[in-house]
This record gives structure tokens, sequence and C-alpha cells, in this order.
């Protein structure tokens, strides 16, 4: 029996923990409240093929074809194929799904060939699933530690040793382990528009990357398409396109008829980009999003969620069309892993948002992400089954592998540098590595970044806070800097499409002794 310890209490870190917790001493630590994580405020809901007129086959050629020629196939194929299992476990763990009939209810979003998304509350389906998982942790045999930052992970002798938490106090713990599973979710909170909570700020990215572990393809992060544009950059799920809303300008145009063939369905970043060039066009203004068709019953009851948030906002988006602009969603990258979890640190697995297991690629298809936390978290757990592997038995993520990349290293702080402030930090990165991206404002973002430097002895939440996304935002836009094309949910204004050649994956880190790796020039 091994000391195994989770972090993140999302749909990855429950599932991981309720499935190590089978065989393992397990220790849950997360940085607020159990039940508070990305997850929760998931909508749309989770993609697979668990109905008779799908295939894994179309599943996976509808995730190949999002991410833009950057996916990884084996990565792909293991979300797609695993998916119906793990469904089926979410159903025992006593996560009710919504049903038509004696049917699973199911809807289309944008990209996929066929309506094979499954909801829960209507468009509560991450709150629904998170209930039902912390109902599970908290019967199990799994310590649950909360109000635990995470601050460093301990490395010796090459491998995993524990993590060091921060206490909402100040104090710091050592929390031993043979192996750490990290499931801390992305980092919206680079932005300054995101549908994110206030908890993602990659923590569990910064600190991986500190200890040594390679990040992939930081340039790759998803905007929504359509955020409430009334402040607060509230959600409007994707689903509600898929049940026919249409976006339109302020002349009451439809738009995307003439940017993509899906129009509206068209895959996010194409959609998003469509958005933002509509929104130039009408001198910032928010576009229209368009469901006054679908009647206000309908709303109520397949959005409940939504429609709520639209009356508390004075809208009535059964009589109206209401304001919509694009905001940061979801990381593409992350802590590079295989489709066991294994990072390229012995003894780390990494799960859910806060991995890159190229599953994506460089834009990922809707309502995969649930999935891709569950059957990942799942994966890792089996891999520690019989114990915690050798470090000579190790291996990592193979994809990387790629003689053709090079590593990126962020530019050194200024001596003169002066403490960072989140809100410009978030207003810079939104303006220079957001929807539209040049070689121009990258340069620019990369120097007043060097400019600043984190609190000297950050104590509270906040600094640290801070202080991770300092060093996430100088990788990611370094990682932009790098990749001179256009791919996926990366668009570069001066190189407006994809490099020819085979795409490659860029990466932040070491990889291994004798392997060389990360974006071309």
């Amino acid at each position: 029996m091994a000391d195994i310890v989770v972090v993140g209490s999302g749909v990855a870190g429950l599932v991981a923990a309720l499935e190590a917790s089978r065989r393992h001493r397990v220790t849950v630590v997360t940085k607020a409240e159990l039940s508070e994580s990305n997850t929760a405020y998931a909508q749309g809901g989770i993609a697979a093929a668990v109905f008779p007129d799908d295939t894994v086959e179309a599943h996976i050629a509808d995730t190949l074809r999002a991410g833009a020629g950057l996916a990884v196939p084996e990565a792909v194929e293991v979300l797609c194929a695993e998916g119906p299992a793990r469904i089926r476990d979410l159903i025992a763990f006593g996560v009710a799904f919504d049903r038509a009939g004696d049917e699973l209810a199911r809807g289309l979003e944008a990209a996929h060939s066929s309506a094979r998304v499954l909801h829960a509350g209507g468009d509560a389906t991450g709150a629904e699933i998170e209930r039902a998982l912390v109902r599970s942790v908290l019967a199990s045999a799994a310590r649950v530690v909360e109000h635990a930052f995470l601050t460093e992970i301990v490395v010796g002798d090459g491998t995993v040793r524990g993590v060091v938490v921060s206490r909402d106090d100040g104090t710091l713990e050592t929390l031993e382990a043979d192996a750490v599973i990290l499931a801390s979710g992305g980092a919206g909170r680079l932005y300054a528009h995101t549908t994110n909570p206030a908890v993602t700020t990659g923590d569990g990215v910064a600190a991986a990357w500190r200890a040594g572990a390679a990040l992939a393809d930081l340039e790759f992060y998803q905007f929504h398409p359509t955020a409430l544009a009334t402040g607060g950059s509230f959600l409007i799920s994707e689903a509600v396109r898929g049940e026919g809303a249409v976006l339109l300008n302020r002349t009451g145009e439809r738009f995307m008829l003439d940017v993509h063939p899906d129009a509206e369905l068209a895959p996010r970043d194409v959609v998003a980009r469509g958005i933002a060039v509509e929104m130039a066009a009408q001198d910032g203004e928010p576009v229209l999003l368009d469901a006054t068709a679908l009647g206000a019953d309908f709303l109520a009851r397949r959005f409940p969620t939504i429609d709520a948030a639209c009356r508390a906002a004075g809208l009535d988006w059964s009589r109206q069309p209401i304001p919509v602009t694009p905001a940061a969603h979801y990381w593409m990258g992350g802590v590079a892993s295989d489709t066991a979890g294994r990072t390229t640190l012995p003894g780390l697995y990494a799960v859910g948002e806060v991995a890159c297991t190229g599953a994506h690629g460089a834009n990922r298809l809707a309502s995969n992400s649930l999935l891709e936390s569950i059957v990942f978290a799942h994966r890792a757990a089996a891999d520690l089954a019989d114990g915690v592997p050798a470090q000579a038995e190790w291996g990592g993520p193979t994809w990387l592998r790629d003689a053709g990349n090079a590593t990126i290293v962020p530019l050194a702080t200024a001596p003169d540098a002066t403490t960072v402030d989140r809100a410009a930090l978030q207003a810079l990165l939104w303006e220079a590595a957001g929807l539209h991206r040049t070689r121009e404002t990258l340069e620019r973002a990369r120097l007043r970044l060097a400019q600043w430097t984190a609190a000297d002895a950050p104590a509270g939440r906040a600094e640290r806070e801070d202080a991770n996304l300092l060093d996430l935002a100088r990788l990611v836009v370094d990682a932009a800097l790098s990749r001179e094309e256009s791919r996926g949910a990366h668009f570069r204004s001066d190189f407006p499409f994809p490099a020819a050649g085979p795409a490659r994956h860029s990466v932040s880190g070491t990889v291994a002794a004798d392997t060389e790796v990360t974006v071309p020039c």
C-alpha cells in the first residue's frame, strides 16, 4: 500500500482519489472547499459515443479534426474508446444524467458529427457530477484536506517525494507521498476575461514546471465564443447554439454563415475569431446570441442556470437576443503526460486540465474536457494499482520526442523589476496573447513581463497565485512567440496559415537528458 497525494478536487481529482483509494492511502488536497472547482461550472455536458447511431470511430474522427493536426492519435483513441465505460462509472457513482423518456437525453455541440453530449440538470452537468463525486469521496477511505494551497512539489533523487502546502494561516506543511496525482485545473485567471472561477490560477502547472516537469503546448488557450457581455463573463453554453440559437451582428445579420460552412457550430476557435472580427467592425460592441425561436418554456427547462443568470442581468432571452463576447475558457496545454497520466518527472501524474495528453491537439472538441478528466484519472489510478512504477521503468510521454523541436526559455527578470499587478498582467495577456497575436504585441508583452517580479516572501494565497500567474504568463507568451503559424486556438495575424510540414508540439522545460523538444523557429 502506497501513500498517494491527489492535488485538486474537480472531476479528475475526485475520480483519481476514488479509484486510487481502493488500494492505497490517499490524501486529497484542495485550495478551497472540496466542492469548489472548474468542474462545478461546466454547463454543456460530456461527450461519449454511447448511442446506437454513433460510433467510437466517429468520435475519434471528430476529435482529431477539431485538434487541427496536433492531436496525439493514441491519446484520442483512448479518450473516445474508454469514454462509454467511464460514463457508466459516473452513473454508478450516482450522477443523474437527464433523460428523454427511457433513454439518456443528448445534445449537439459544435464540430460533432452527431448528437452525443450527455447533460444533467439541463445546463448544470458539472455541478451534478461534482455533487455525486464529492459525496462518494467523503464516503470513501480518502483523507480530505481543504484550504491547502500547493506551493511546491518535493523531488528527491530524481523522483517525487510529496508536496508542500500552505494553509490559510500561512503555515507550511509537507505531505510525504510515494506518488502525486496533479489534478489542479487550468489557468483562466491569466486573462482579463474568463469563464473560469477565481481558483483557476495554474498553481499545479507552475509547481510542476518549477519541479522540472516538461510542459507542452502552452500557447493553445481556448476562448469560448459566448460569454455574457454584462460583466463577469458568465458562460453561455455551446449547447444553446446546438439547440438552434444563432449569432447576429448589430444590424441583425447572421455573420457566421460567411465565415464557415457550419456557421454557429463551427469549431470554437473559428466562432470565437469570427465574433472578434465582427466586434472590431462594430467598434467593440458585443454581438448578439438570438435564442428567441426556442421559446421561454424550452429555455427555462433545458438551460435553467443560464436562464436564471440572464434574468438576474435584467435580460429576457426568450424575447430578445443577448449580448455575448469571447472569454478564456480552457487550456489545451499543460503538464505533458502520457495515456497513463505519467509526466516526465517520475512519481508525478497529471490528469484533467492541468495535463497536456495531446488528446485535444490545438483546439479542444466541445464537451471532451470532462471526458478527458475521468478517462485519464481512471488510467492514472490503474497505473498505480500494483504500486508506484520504479524510476527506471517510468517512461513518460513519448509523443514529445521530436528532434525537430527546441526548448523554450523565458526572458530573465530585469534587475529593477517591480512587484506584479494581477489586473495589469491579465490585461496584457488579453491584448497580446488572446484571440489575435502578432510578433510585435508578443515581444512587447515579453519585455513587460520581465519588468515584473513576484513578492519577495509571498505568504498569502493571493501573492502565491500572482507568482504562479507571472511564471505562466511568461511561458505562454514565449510559446506563442515561437510558434510562427496559425493553428487551432493559436492565431498569429502575421502568420495567418498553418506552417508547412507536420505539426509539432511546443515544450517548456526538460523532457529527457537525451531528448531535445519544443517549437519550430
